[in-house]
């Protein structure tokens, strides 16, 4: 807890710095903690979105559990997960994605692009870019556990200041653990919207009717296998690993093992087949394991939309 405090104190002050302004909107994604919420299927749905209200959206990230330090566009077909991260690789078949440890660098690339507003995905927290909507994603069954700061809790940062700089917030799931958090958003004024992660109708086809074996390397393991069992998916064995895992081969190895002595079938993540597809020693494995795709869904998809347009003509007069 002493580390905590020491942690929260930089963090709260790091929050009340200025950032560059980047000369068009800018949106973050971003959590209050750390691990996953459903950041990555946000990002992909906003920018759906984004799209039909005319906007041309280029995704910043970080590029966490990559070597490139860029600023890189992302290239699915030449980058592996090793050199950009699993979440970027995956945004970027259907997204340009920039890939930059330093945000404000990846400014420049990104309007390249013809970018007519920025996403972050994530960086809530640093305070390098200038934030004209900061969506914030919770999970409504795991809300923010202890709400400590780190290394006493999940928070990177103290609640209160990160409270005041969110604009709207996104739960996700039905579960009630993040109602006092929307009470407090609301009071502020922020809209608070209700989405639920979707499965892909193929995929769900795809699967029906077998015996599977999954393995997920996600910030919440668990999630991936309810789901799977909720679509009626027969899930007969379970391998979790830690979010962003980079498997070896003798883990594929056993993976592939165990499922070939009870006939099972391989399945995982989106972003954890990403991972697998572009290391070249995993590619013929990854060839073996059926992914399950997702999509989030927002309850109220007009409530956000009103709230984008209006957020974005006012950041506009601003610019």
């Amino acid at each position: 807890m002493p580390v905590g405090a020491l942690y929260g104190a930089i963090a709260a002050r790091r929050l009340s710095r200025t950032g560059l302004r980047a000369g068009v909107p800018v949106i973050c994604v971003g959590n209050y903690h750390l691990g996953g919420a459903g950041k990555t299927p946000t990002v992909l749905a906003l920018a759906g979105i984004l799209r039909s209200l005319g906007e041309t959206p280029v995704v910043i990230s970080r590029g966490y559990g990559g070597r490139l330090r860029g600023p890189v566009r992302v290239d699915p077909d030449r980058h592996a997960a090793a050199d950009v991260g699993d979440e970027p690789l995956m945004m970027a078949r259907t997204l340009p994605v920039i890939v930059s440890r330093q945000r404000a660098a990846g400014v420049a690339p990104a309007c390249a692009l013809g970018a007519s507003l920025i996403v972050m995905d994530d960086g809530f927290q640093n305070p390098a870019l200038a934030k004209d909507i900061s969506l914030i994603v919770i999970d409504g069954d795991s809300g923010l556990g202890n709400r400590r700061v780190f290394p006493a809790g999940p928070l990177r940062a103290p609640l209160p200041p990160q409270l005041a700089r969110t604009d709207a917030l996104v739960i996700v799931g039905s579960g009630s653990a993040a109602d006092d958090v929307a009470a407090r958003i609301k009071a502020r004024g922020g809209p608070v919207l209700r989405a639920r992660i979707v499965p892909d109708e193929a995929s769900v086809a795809t699967l029906r009717g077998r015996r599977v074996l999954a393995f997920a390397g996600i910030g919440d393991p668990p999630r991936f296998f309810r789901s799977l069992r909720a679509c009626g998916v027969d899930v007969l064995a379970e391998r979790a690993f830690a979010d962003h895992h980079p498997f070896s081969q003798r883990e594929v190895a056993a993976l592939q093992a165990a499922a070939e002595k009870d006939g099972l079938t391989l399945v995982t993540t989106e972003k954890d087949l990403a991972r697998l597809r572009n290391n070249e020693n995993l590619a013929a494995f990854a060839q073996t394991v059926t992914p399950f795709a997702v999509t989030l869904a927002f309850g109220d998809e007009t409530v956000l939309r009103s709230f984008l347009a209006d957020r974005l003509g006012r950041a506009r007069l601003t610019l």
